[in-house]
């Protein structure tokens, strides 16, 4: 199994295999890369060697000093070393453009550490302007300053407004009070106690996506409002179960979106997985319901449904949802098996308000969290996981297949609170 598979033993139980091989052959293609560039230099210089070449093959006469063989010897050395001076500044021209090809053999080689710390480096980086924002008012609170009940408000607002949550901030500013009061503190004593904090409170919702192996297929609904990344999600999770050696089957039920069925399409050809679609504007419940009918006559694993974004205030997209559940139960009574809401970090409070009324209305079980790489406000995970405790299965920091990733609570608190710095402290 690939390290893709990595990801389904982190999230779903499963095992591991070996890297494609497209991946391990691309030093191959970037070591022909510098080899090409010599050969098209070759015709320069042959015209130069040939001639040196010549003389020193025809050279009849010290063939006379033949019985000196010691000085004959040495000229050849010294000469072989020539050609390979004279190579070398031809190379290494030419070399320049050679790394066009490196770059594509560069990323394959720290993918086998990527289960751990490559994945961490993209989680902390994704999070580096939430960590910065929180870093840098944390700075200017603590410097050269006593702890006192001034102090400890002032933290309270930061934390708050770094949207950890209310909740979450008291505990903190709690944490803090204990032991440090009346003394001095630093920058990094109050981001240790953060991530603790944020570890304590993540910690119960990082929950693995479990596949009940007695259903088939697994039905797994995708909600969330425009833009939150549901489509890409399920291109991404599709891939995983893929890799993972599972059958899936993809409902475009985005019906309202050309896009969102074409880039679907493309992800089912790409993985080899049958993609069900209608004419846009067609009945998104009917579509799942086919869907599910033919995931079934299939025995597929796992059956993806896309629906169209819809805003959380908006009664009648929210009820078209409803009827998307009422319809696939009509097939399958305990369908969907899973609810997954997608959420967009950087839409900050917003997302806390989407939990509340999709989980109302579709029975959410669970969230992925996305685009954290692009917000100073992914503290807001905390305090939704604070308030709602629901599941996070998943986060994801880019566009790329393995950007997304299982939630770690340890890791993430340590990204927001500044991993990199803490370890300097340590």
């Amino acid at each position: 199994m690939s390290e893709r598979g990595g990801f389904f033993k982190r999230l779903f139980g499963g095992g591991k295999r070996a890297p494609e091989s497209g991946e391990e052959e691309k030093p191959e293609v970037a070591g022909q890369a510098v080899e090409q560039p010599p050969a098209g230099i070759a015709p320069e210089t042959l015209p130069e060697a040939v001639p040196e070449a010549e003389p020193q093959a025809e050279p009849e006469p010290p063939a006379e000093a033949l019985p000196e063989e010691p000085v004959v010897e040495p000229e050849l050395v010294s000469e072989a070393p020539r050609p390979d001076p004279e190579i070398a500044p031809a190379a290494e021209p030419q070399i320049e453009p050679g790394p066009e090809p490196e770059p594509s053999a560069g990323p394959a080689e720290p993918k086998p550490e990527e289960p751990k710390t490559s994945w961490f480096r993209r989680l902390t980086s994704g999070l580096s302007r939430s960590s910065s924002a929180l870093k840098d008012s944390l700075v200017s609170i603590v410097s050269k300053r006593k702890l006192d009940d001034a102090m400890l408000e002032e933290l309270e607002d930061v934390l708050i407004a770094a949207d950890l949550g209310v909740d979450t901030a008291m505990r903190i500013t709690e944490a803090l009070a204990r032991g440090r009061y009346d003394k001095e503190i630093s920058d990094a004593d109050v981001r240790a106690v953060l991530a603790e904090e944020v570890a304590r409170t993540l910690e119960p919702v990082a929950v693995p996506l479990a596949i009940d192996e007695g259903k088939k297929p697994h039905v797994i609904l995708v909600v969330g409002v425009n833009g939150t990344g549901k489509t890409t999600t399920i291109a991404k999770l599709a891939a995983k179960f893929r890799d993972a050696g599972k059958s899936v089957v993809l409902a475009a039920g985005d019906t309202f979106r050309a896009a969102a069925v074409e880039q679907l399409k493309i992800w089912g050809e790409r993985i080899g997985a049958p993609v069900i679609a209608r004419d846009i504007g067609a009945d998104a419940a009917g579509l799942a319901f086919d869907a599910l009918d033919i995931a079934q006559a299939d025995k597929a694993d796992v059956l993806l449904i896309d629906t169209a974004g819809r805003l959380q205030n908006k009664s009648d997209l929210m009820a078209e949802l409803e009827k998307i559940i009422r319809v696939i139960r009509k097939k399958d009574e305990t369908a969907p098996h899973t609810v997954l809401l997608t959420l967009d970090a950087t839409t900050g409070q917003n997302a806390m308000q989407q939990v509340e009324i999709f989980r109302n209305v579709a029975g959410v079980t669970g969230l992925i969290m996305t685009k954290l790489d692009g917000t100073a406000r992914g503290g807001i995970l905390v305090a939704i996981s604070a308030k709602h405790a629901l599941p996070v299965h998943a986060i994801g920091v880019g566009e790329g297949v393995d950007d997304l990733q299982p939630f770690d609570a340890a890791e993430f608190a340590r990204a927001i609170a500044g991993a990199d710095a803490l370890e300097q402290d340590r």
